[in-house]
């Protein structure tokens, strides 16, 4: 299985920009899809943002579409989030998680990391 870890949070103006990263080990990621959840306190994980093998294709929850950017460089064994103009209600924990196909639901994802927090303030 890989292992994932990420990096990158913290607090961040509302308009400002994050970018958040995903680096894999024990597997190379370009076997895998890979995908954004979040979780804020009180609230179930939601999805965010994914990503297929190549990169090629892509999903965003609508509330991220046109903000957020997931991407991904095989070579590196890191896959991100580039996360422009957040708003407060994105605060969360992000977690980032592997899978075999590209997807919306968290429960195709067989790996996934700890989490990084991501507090917008207003």
């Amino acid at each position: 299985q890989v292992q994932l870890v990420e990096s990158g949070g913290g607090l961040v103006e509302a308009g400002g920009s994050l970018r958040l990263s995903c680096a894999a080990s024990g597997r190379a990621i370009g076997r895998y899809t890979m995908g954004w959840f979040r979780q804020a306190p009180g609230k179930e994980r939601e999805f965010v943002a994914s990503i297929s093998r190549s990169g090629d294709t892509t999903y965003y929850a609508d509330s991220v579409k046109g903000r957020f950017t997931i991407s991904r460089d095989n070579a590196k064994n890191t896959a991100y989030l580039q996360m422009n103009s957040p708003k407060p209600d994105d605060t969360a924990v992000y977690y980032c998680a592997a899978g075999g196909r590209i997807s919306t639901w968290a429960n195709d994802y067989d790996s996934w990391g700890q989490g990084t927090q991501v507090t917008v303030s207003s």
